[in-house]
């Protein structure tokens, strides 16, 4: 799933510091959760989602399909 927004995030030619700074987080938030040592929970990964331009429907379609 992380992998899939990273992705996203790559394919929207966002950088780690503006995803933050639509947030309203600092560039580490993003690099924590890429990095697996912040986990998302719901809300967050649609808000997220939303601050790429990705539908989280389906983004989660997508992790379902890969595995």
């Amino acid at each position: 799933m992380i992998d899939l927004l990273v992705a996203a995030r790559k394919d929207a030619g966002l950088t780690q510091a503006e995803v933050g700074a639509r947030l309203g987080q600092r560039q580490t938030f993003v690099s924590k959760y890429e990095l697996g040592e912040r986990r998302l929970d719901v809300a967050e990964f649609v808000t997220v989602c939303r601050a790429i331009g990705v539908d989280a429907r389906e983004l989660i379609g997508q992790a379902e399909d890969s595995t």
